[in-house]
């Protein structure tokens, strides 16, 4: 009680109630003994009442304050003790809500710092494996005695190692900002044929010299950011490419239809394991046959991040007659 009068809203509503109860006892007892001793007693009950009303407030603030302490100090989980109605059960489901979105908010954060921390331990270990490879080219070009023939190899193998590091540095770039939602996408329409062949241009030399075929059938219009989604389509032909033997085929159909817009890439090669078809659109994932073929395992996750940024969807299936099949739709309206 003695707590309760330290609040000095409380102690003023005491002392207002008790005078306002001493003038009306006053006189009650001026105007008859009997009516004053009633008043009298009424005014105590009354007042009694409002400080038990007043102390249970006053308990239930204090514990609210105690346990939002608590939290503070780092209390994994306090439930919401009560369901009363009132001011105070409204603030105390408010405070409650509030807490648990805290909480999520800070879950995430702590996902995301781990989420960090592993890409940039993944990046630091794709980037090192080609850097140790540059290191040693270079100390054996350093040697003395070395051979036009042989320089010329080590230099173009150095070539392709710097080339791929450019790769991938440019790629993550891409996926930081579409990390960061700072790409803002473009709506062109262009002829699906002049969309394929944009897309594949830079492709049909390296197609040629691993002696593959590259077949494109396209009808109908693609509407959407021709650079971003050729980039998109760009990486799965490169990554069918990659895992399709020489003399192989590589098929690209796109068409539209009322409701989205198609494209299907597949290959001759020797399709996905089962064990990685979960994973195969995840960030630095990379199977087991990929192992001799030096990829990043970036290339998949860019192109569904582009799709899936522009209304689209991208899916990863076996072909009925063997190879890989991608399957991308860009939808017209919201799914």
């Amino acid at each position: 009680m003695k707590g309760l009068f330290r609040n000095k809203e409380v102690a003023v509503s005491f002392v207002i109630l008790s005078a306002v109860s001493l003038i009306f006892t006053a006189a009650a007892f001026a105007w008859n003994v009997k009516f004053g001793i009633f008043t009298a007693v009424m005014c105590l009950i009354f007042v009694g009442i409002s400080l038990f009303s007043v102390s249970k407030r006053y308990r239930r603030i204090s514990q609210l304050s105690g346990r939002i302490d608590r939290i503070l100090h780092g209390e994994e989980y306090i439930s919401q003790e009560t369901n009363a109605e009132g001011e105070l059960a409204i603030l105390e489901t408010e405070i409650h809500k509030m807490v648990v979105r805290m909480r999520e908010q800070q879950n995430r954060l702590k996902d995301e710092k781990v989420y960090l921390a592993d890409s940039l331990a993944d990046i630091s270990h794709q980037i090192r494996t080609p850097l140790t490879s540059i290191n040693l080219i270079v100390s054996m070009l350093s040697e003395e005695g070395i051979s036009e023939e042989k320089k010329r190899e080590l230099l173009l193998k150095l070539k392709k190692l710097l080339s791929r590091i450019d790769w991938l540095i440019t790629t993550l770039l891409k996926m930081s900002k579409l990390d960061a939602g700072t790409i803002k996408f473009a709506s062109e329409t262009i002829p699906m044929k002049d969309f394929i062949n944009k897309a594949c241009m830079p492709l049909f030399v390296p197609i040629e010299l691993h002696g593959q075929e590259l077949s494109i059938t396209a009808e109908g219009e693609f509407t959407g950011d021709i650079k971003w989604s050729g980039e998109a389509v760009g990486n799965i032909i490169k990554n069918c490419m990659e895992h399709t033997p020489e003399g192989g085929r590589i098929t690209v159909s796109a068409e539209e239809n009322a409701i989205f817009t198609e494209i299907i890439i597949s290959d001759s090669g020797s399709g996905i394991s089962e064990a990685d078809l979960p994973h195969i659109f995840e960030r630095f994932y990379k199977g087991t046959s990929d192992e001799d073929k030096g990829g990043f395992g970036i290339g998949l996750a860019l192109a569904r991040m582009i799709v899936r940024e522009q209304n689209g969807t991208l899916k990863a299936e076996n072909g009925e007659n063997g190879g890989a099949r991608f399957i991308m739709r860009f939808y017209k309206c919201t799914v």
